[in-house]
């Protein structure tokens, strides 16, 4: 289970009911070990391009971002670097201690303090823009357009930066269950609008402009007796095609939808705590297992199913041309044939845990552990 990257956010009097007894816990940590890794025959090749250092994650997550050929990063002391070649073009360390980033675009590099101060950089030199207090814990990226700066608090508010500066533009707030998890998933902009998954298994589409809701799709019903069990909250980014977003929630659904009119094109019983890849044949999602499935992008029929990862707390899979990649709580990285889900190859990107989503870099992917160290990867 993924103990280490979603916990509850216990509302009201629920608090008693999720601290009571460890075992309703659903993201205690499994007693089984991690699945033992077994001699691989590579049938490609991941090549390190470089590695470089940040600074340790401090029990949050931090997700590089990648603008082009720079690699941005941040650590929770307070170190922002940006990273060409494996080379810090700058690096800088804020004076707060950081706990989100970083989301960049190649104007700004954008990170949140502990308590709740986005601080933005220039992406180019380095030098600090602007700061907003938000006051409110953040945990994921912030999302970037070409005038805002969305931010997501951990309370699943989502609040509109003006990206010149810094000044608070619209606020999207919406009634939450008894129960939520304190999830590090951010949103993503899609040309004028947002789209941000929300506990109760909604996935909202909101007007990027003014923060109005355009509508909301249902992914995922809660179903249960208790609060525990209908916890069905949206996890990871959503993921968009040509014409198609999807999502996935905890104890509920995997679900596609027609951007052009919000009808479900497919739907299927999942439950995970990472999220899902999507391309134009596959959608990818890790289930609560650590196992790996494979659907069909346009009917959600089973493709394959890969479970030699069980229990080794796998981040979020990404798809890198014919392969899929997935990181582990041991700093390894997997590659799986993206037609058969077969183990193509395996490396070790460092000592901490690749919690973070594997971002894609060039003709490959780059990820940041635990342990500060930032990869970057080709697959050939």
């Amino acid at each position: 289970m993924k103990s280490l990257s979603l916990r509850f956010v216990a509302l009201a009097a629920a608090a008693a009911l999720a601290a009571g007894c460890s075992s309703l816990n659903p993201f205690s940590r499994s007693p089984s070990a991690p699945a033992a890794l077994t001699e691989l025959k590579p049938s490609a090749e991941l090549v390190r391009r470089w590695q470089a250092d940040i600074g340790e994650a401090g029990g949050y997550r931090f997700q590089p971002a990648v603008s082009g050929e720079a690699v941005y990063a941040a650590s929770h002391r307070g170190d922002v670097g940006r990273f060409e070649d494996g080379r810090a073009v700058w690096q800088v360390r804020a004076d707060k201690r950081l706990s989100a980033g970083v989301g960049a675009d190649g104007r700004l590099a954008v990170v949140v303090a502990t308590d709740g101060t986005v601080i933005a950089y220039d992406a180019a030199s380095g030098s600090e823009r602007w700061r907003s207090p938000l006051g409110a814990e953040v945990l994921a990226p912030p999302a970037l357009g070409p005038d805002f700066v969305v931010v997501r608090a951990s309370d699943n508010r989502l609040v509109a930066l003006d990206a010149r500066d810094g000044s608070r533009r619209w606020v999207y707030q919406r009634s939450n269950p008894p129960l939520a998890l304190r999830t590090f998933a951010g949103v993503l902009i899609e040309g004028n609008v947002v789209l941000a998954g929300f506990p109760g298994g909604k996935l909202a589409v909101i007007n990027l402009a003014n923060g109005g809701a355009i509508t909301e799709l249902g992914v995922a019903l809660p179903r249960g007796a208790t609060e525990l069990e209908r916890v069905a909250d949206v996890v990871g980014t959503p993921v968009v095609g040509r014409r198609e977003v999807c999502a996935v929630s905890y104890q509920g659904r995997a679900a596609c939808f027609d951007t052009t009119n919000g009808n479900a094109l497919w739907a299927r019983d999942f439950s995970s705590s990472v999220g899902m890849a999507r391309d134009a044949r596959f959608a990818l999602v890790v289930d609560e297992g650590d196992a790996v499935h494979a659907l069909d992008a346009y009917s959600g029929a089973s493709v394959w199913k890969q479970a030699e990862l069980a229990r080794r707390q796998l981040s979020r899979p990404l798809i890198v041309g014919d392969h899929v990649v997935v990181g582990d709580g041991e700093g390894h990285i997997h590659l799986l044939d993206r037609e058969t889900g077969s183990l193509a190859a395996r490396g070790r990107a460092g000592k901490g845990a690749i919690a973070a989503d594997p971002v894609a870099f060039g003709r490959g992917f780059v990820v940041q552990g635990s342990d500060g160290d930032i990869t970057a990867y080709e697959v050939r």
